[in-house]
């Protein structure tokens, strides 16, 4: 296989990993390709921008700003399966519900929802939501794109740098082989796609995501001694929300 098919087939990893978009069935077999197609995921975003923000900037058209907001968010989490609001749950659940480092990751990895992870996924949806309803339905398209582009750049270098909490889980096989090039990447292409809203929001976007990102990334790390796939979901999260934040006060 040349370069372009391996590449092409890095990207549809990462489509199957982190959205339920159909993926062609030649292209499902993964072979070692998952910590590759890292880099690939602030694009991914673009896909799960693009399919939020048509929802917003259409059903702007016919509908309430706050409904049009409300469909857009939840056209995002149908898109990737809750994915990361699942991360975002599981997370707060464990942090703030275990006491102890092993009491925390055992609740994690409970399927069943508490009080906190109910309170932290509303408190996103609901953010994201009324966040949006500032919008006009071409900026929302935008924000949205740039909003799902730049919270998964923070992803790889995560990957790259930290240090994975369990001794094996969904994450570290993402994890283990994603190189520093690959996290570079990642966090290039998204600044460039942020730049269709201009140098100075681009640069606001991705302090707004550092900050929120690392806020999250330290509570983890300092109650987990390192991530997982929960704490990658809740990192996506909360860069999400800020640079939905930033962008109100820059593009309304």
């Amino acid at each position: 296989m040349n370069f372009i098919g391996r590449e092409i087939g890095h990207f549809f990893v990462g489509v199957m990993f982190l959205t339920r978009l159909p993926v062609p069935r030649g292209l499902r077999q993964v072979d070692g390709r998952l910590a590759r197609s890292a880099r690939y995921f602030p694009l991914i975003g673009v896909l799960v921008g693009l399919i939020a923000g048509l929802t917003f900037y259409t059903a702007s058209q016919f509908l309430s700003p706050f409904l049009a907001a409300g469909l857009a968010v939840m056209a995002g989490v149908i898109t990737t399966g809750a994915l990361h609001e699942d991360g975002l749950a599981d997370c707060a659940d464990g942090i703030w519900g275990g006491a102890t480092r092993e009491r925390a990751l055992e609740i994690m990895r409970d399927s069943q929802i508490g009080t906190y992870g109910c309170c932290a996924v509303v408190a996103s949806i609901g953010l994201r939501t009324l966040t949006l309803v500032e919008f006009s339905p071409l900026d929302g398209l935008v924000a949205l794109i740039v909003a799902h582009v730049v919270s998964r750049a923070m992803i790889p270098p995560v990957l790259v740098s930290g240090r994975y909490a369990r001794t094996r889980g969904l994450a570290s096989s993402v994890a283990d082989g994603v190189s520093g090039s690959s996290a570079g990447f990642a966090l290039i292409s998204a600044f460039a796609i942020a730049l269709i809203v201009g140098p100075v929001p681009a640069f606001a976007c991705f302090a707004a995501a550092v900050v929120a990102g690392g806020m999250m990334l330290w509570i983890v790390m300092d109650k987990l001694g390192g991530y997982t796939g929960d704490g990658l979901g809740a990192i996506q999260q909360l860069a999400e929300i800020a640079v939905l934040l930033v962008l109100s006060t820059l593009l309304v």
